[in-house]
C-alpha cells in the first residue's frame, strides 16, 4: 500500500518524498519498521524525485546511525528532527544536529517544531548550523512569520526554508521561502503541486485562491490527531492503510466528516 501511495503522489506530480517525516508516525515505529519504510520508498521512487528520510532520536548516537542507515539505503537526503524527554541546551542542540550533519555526505534537512518538542532550535544555533557545507534547509514549523524571516536574514543564503504544514505556505514562499514539505500532500498532491507552482511563478493571487480552501485540511490536522487524520483521508480515498498505532485513536466519526469535508472542497475525493 506504501509503494502504490508513493507511485500516485509521484503520478500526481510532487517533486520528493519524506518517509518518517513529522505528518506520519515516525515516534511509533520500532527500528526495523522505521528501516521498512525508508526501504519501500526508496524502490518505489525509482530515482524519479529525491528521497529525504527522517532521522529523529533522543540521543545522538542513535541518530547518527539511523542517518547512516537511510544513506547507505540510498536516501538522497536527511530529515532531523531531535526528540527530547528533557530540556537540551543550545549548545547540546547543535551538537547533535552538527553530529548528523559530519555523519553522512547527503543534504540535511532541519526539522524544527517547538509544539511538540521540549527543545527548539533557537535563532543562533541555526546560524552556527549553517557552517556545515551539508545542513542547507530548514523546515520550520513555529508558525512565526517572524521567526521565518529572521531565519531567512540570517541565514544570508547559506540555507533555504522551507514552509511546513502548520504554516500558510504562499505566505512563507511570498517572504523568501524555497518551497513546503506538504504533509496535505499525502492526501492532496495533485492541489498542493498546484499551490507550489503559483507561489514560483509568482501569482500570489491565484495562490491565495487555491490556499484558502486548502487550509481546510489543516484545521481538520490541528482538531484531530494528525496521524488519525492522514490515515483517515486515505482511507476515504480507497488506501487500506489502517488506524494509528495505540495508543493513538482511530479518526472520529466527527473527524471524518470534518476530513471528508475539507477533502471534497478541494476535489480531492
Amino acid at each position: 500500500m506504501l509503494a502504490r501511495l508513493c507511485e500516485d503522489l509521484i503520478g500526481a506530480g510532487v517533486h520528493g518524498l519524506t518517509p518518517l517525516g513529522s505528518t506520519g508516525e515516525f515516534a511509533y515505529l520500532s527500528r526495523a519498521q522505521k528501516r521498512r519504510v525508508v526501504e519501500v520508498v526508496i524502490e518505489a521512487a525509482a530515482g524519479r524525485v529525491p528521497v529525504v528520510a527522517g532521522v529523529a532520536s533522543t540521543t545522538t548516537a542513535d541518530a547518527v546511525d539511523q542517518a547512516r542507515e537511510w544513506e547507505r539505503l540510498g536516501a538522497d537526503g536527511i530529515l532531523a528532527v531531535l526528540e527530547a524527554y528533557f530540556p537540551i541546551a543550545d549548545d547540546g542542540v547543535h551538537a547533535y544536529f552538527k553530529a548528523i550533519g559530519e555523519a553522512v555526505a547527503s543534504p540535511v534537512v532541519l526539522d524544527t517544531n517547538p509544539s511538540f518538542q521540549r527543545s527548539d532550535l533557537s535563532l543562533p544555533v541555526i546560524e552556527r548550523l549553517t557552517c556545515l557545507p551539508n545542513i542547507r534547509y530548514i523546515k520550520d514549523a513555529s508558525a512565526n512569520t517572524g521567526r521565518l524571516l529572521s531565519i531567512i536574514n540570517g541565514v544570508q543564503g547559506r540555507m533555504q526554508v522551507f514552509a511546513a504544514s502548520s504554516h500558510i505556505p504562499a505566505c512563507v514562499m511570498l517572504i523568501g521561502g524555497a518551497g513546503w514539505m506538504a504533509g496535505p500532500a499525502c492526501v492532496a498532491p495533485r492541489q498542493s503541486v498546484e499551490l507550489y507552482e503559483l507561489c514560483r511563478r509568482g501569482d500570489w493571487a491565484g495562490a491565495m485562491a487555491k490556499q484558502r480552501p486548502l487550509w481546510a485540511l489543516n484545521q481538520a490536522f490541528a482538531k484531530h490527531n494528525l496521524a488519525a487524520c492522514i490515515k483517515g483521508g486515505l482511507e476515504l480515498q480507497g488506501y487500506a492503510v489502517g488506524a494509528p498505532m495505540p495508543p493513538q485513536a482511530p479518526l472520529s466519526p466527527e473527524g471524518v466528516q470534518d476530513v471528508r469535508r475539507a477533502l471534497t472542497a478541494i476535489g480531492a475525493l
